[in-house]
């Protein structure tokens, strides 16, 4: 597979699904990840697009940037962009369920022990989308954080997510320089077990993929 200018889209980040017009549903990830990703991409030769939730890190000028807030939005974008790449790397933690109402205005703090519901819907998984229209001569790798039962679980959504390559990591990961990520495919199951700086991590991934689809 010859690297030279090859696009790849890179998710990374968080999303907010809001409630109001101040209150939002998120998680932790701080989109270190997705740079370190890019930053490998960019060495190997590739040009990266990158689709981020709000991040407080700063990306590469090199790199095509594309910020989004909410699941919707990065679909949406990444739907725009995929057809020009050659691969796609989903290491976002794009959030999982959204309200299923939004408030218009700012919901009032109740009664003093009154409790607040609100009741959630699924959002549109990005990974798998962009799985079902992949070409052939596509590639896609997800990342998937467990707690537990990681193997099935990541094997599990490598087949859902049709994708080619999946590295499984823990919350461990968040907010923390250091990563393992284990990758697996479906023909040969765990193909590898990286580990250090998530830059460190990155490079060997990148390296693996370029190695398994030269």
């Amino acid at each position: 597979m010859s690297n030279k200018k090859l696009r790849v889209l890179v998710t990374s980040g968080p999303t907010r699904e809001y409630i109001d017009p101040v209150r939002f549903l998120t998680n932790g990830s701080s989109g270190q990840m997705g740079l370190s990703i890019t930053l490998a991409l960019l060495e190997k030769g590739f040009e990266p697009v990158v689709v981020s939730g709000p991040v407080s890190i700063e990306y590469p000028s090199e790199a095509e940037v594309h910020f989004v807030e909410t699941t919707e939005e990065m679909l949406m974008k990444s739907l725009s962009v995929f057809g020009s790449c050659v691969g796609a790397i989903g290491t976002a933690a794009p959030c999982d369920y959204k309200p299923r109402e939004f408030s218009l205005q700012k919901i009032s703090k109740p009664k003093t022990g009154v409790g607040l519901s609100i009741e959630l819907e699924q959002t549109e998984d990005i990974l798998a989308t962009l799985g079902k229209i992949k070409r052939k001569d596509q590639w896609s790798v997800g990342f998937a954080l467990e707690t537990e039962n990681g193997e099935i679980n990541a094997m599990n959504k490598l087949k859902r997510k049709n994708c080619n390559f999946i590295a499984l990591n823990s919350p461990n990961s968040i907010n923390n320089d250091s990563i393992e990520l284990q990758v697996f495919n479906e023909k040969n199951g765990r193909l590898a077990t990286l580990s250090g700086t998530k830059l460190q991590a990155a490079k060997k991934l990148i390296e693996l993929i370029v190695n398994v689809h030269s």
